[in-house]
């Protein structure tokens, strides 16, 4: 079954097809192709390519340099990217920051931020998560009290699975200003904390694949200016939740599976497994479930959806897409075979040089399987616990 599209929208498909396959760098795209792991100017340059179109920011409004699409525009926008080569949008900044400080935000700091995240002159961290409030964001225990002249709050704390904090230079953060609000989720308010601020430390997580792209932020002391606190005192989970709304849209990563799933084609032809009855089988289940899931997430974008629970959408979207896409990596694993079992640290780094020279690497991307694989891991885990998800859906549900 084939999904129909307007004459208008197919058109727009195919202006982003050309753009992706006449501006996106050779060396990025053979590297996402591989698996290789992308570096930060990896990231700015295609960024600032997407900005220089107007691109850069596919979910804000047109007064803040958006390129005002529809909804179904910016799907598009995402399937074609991804399926062309390109990088995921990663920016903590465009996708979440963003429209909070749209939604949210004074005037001055949407003119003080909104143009360099829109540049890539600033990158983003995001400081939720805490040990002992992960998924159970509301038990944070990061404290910020308001000085007495009113001028500075001060922030101790600990945050801890803050991804590509290495590469930011501003945080976003939940923080607790009231401890003694009758319900977890009052008392917290949204800050905006410089990283050069004396106090603020970051330490590198290493993870399984042995990569080092997530993090620990400890907060000593560190003033932060009142002017930087987004929309009310004590009233900063109203703009958790508006901001998680749109991160776990994004994580479901639709076009993320299409990538993968012609990836793992590839592979099997590769392998000299095209013709494996089991294997196609497989294929085709995956394609299945894959075009279930875009008929889900193309209702939901429809206007005429009439949904009794909207507010719980994304967190469906969350859960099957990152599931899907954690059973790509392990089909992709399974076709490689004994060539996947080790991570080869060394030929991944051959592999990125010869991808920079623009010359074909052999194998094809075999020493990144494992660690594509392993690093897939946290897919069902951030940006909300499936687990827990799943009880929100649960309880909207029911409670409907």
């Amino acid at each position: 079954m084939k999904l129909e599209f307007s004459p208008a929208d197919e058109a727009f498909r195919q202006e982003v097809r050309r753009f992706v396959q006449e501006r996106l760098p050779a060396r990025i795209q053979r590297k996402v192709e591989l698996g290789l792991r992308l570096e930060h100017e990896d990231y700015v340059t295609w960024f600032r390519i997407l900005e220089e179109r107007g691109w850069i920011t596919p979910g804000w409004p047109v007064e803040h340099g958006g390129p005002g699409w529809t909804a179904l525009q910016r799907y598009i926008f995402d399937e074609e990217t991804l399926l062309g080569g390109a990088p995921r949008i990663i920016a903590s900044g465009i996708q979440m920051l963003g429209p909070v400080l749209i939604a949210f935000g004074t005037a001055e700091q949407k003119a003080r931020y909104l143009p360099d995240i829109r540049h890539s002159n600033t990158w983003w961290a995001q400081g939720f998560s805490e040990p002992g409030a992960g998924s159970d964001l509301a038990a944070l225990r990061t404290t910020a009290v308001l000085e007495p002249d009113g001028r500075h709050f001060v922030v101790n704390g600990h945050k801890v699975w803050t991804s590509y904090a290495q590469w930011c230079s501003m945080m976003f953060a939940l923080v607790r200003t009231d401890p003694d609000a009758a319900k977890p989720q009052e008392g917290i308010s949204f800050l905006l904390i410089d990283m050069a601020s004396p106090g603020v430390q970051v330490r590198p997580i290493r993870m399984l694949e042995g990569g080092e792209d997530l993090n620990e932020v400890f907060l000593d002391n560190v003033r932060v200016p009142a002017e930087n606190l987004v929309g009310e005192l004590h009233k900063g989970w109203t703009c958790g939740k508006y901001l998680l709304g749109h991160e776990r849209t994004g994580i479901a990563g639709i076009g993320s599976c299409k990538q993968q799933l012609a990836r793992a084609r590839r592979l099997a032809q590769l392998q000299g497994l095209d013709g494996d009855p089991l294997l196609q089988a497989r294929l085709a289940q995956f394609e299945i479930e894959l075009l279930a899931l875009e008929f889900t997430a193309l209702r939901l974008l429809s206007p005429n959806q009439g949904s009794r629970v909207p507010a719980v959408e994304a967190s469906m979207l969350k859960v099957r897409g990152t599931e899907l896409r954690q059973a790509l990596y392990e089909l992709l694993v399974d076709i490689a075979g004994p060539h996947a079992v080790p991570f080869d640290a060394e030929l991944q780094r051959l592999e990125a040089l010869e991808a920079l020279d623009g010359e074909p690497p052999a194998p094809d991307g075999l020493g990144s399987l494992a660690a594509n694989c392993l690093d897939a891991r946290k897919l069902s885990i951030y940006g909300g616990a499936n687990e827990v998800q799943r009880n929100l859906i649960a309880k909207a549900v029911l409670a409907a």
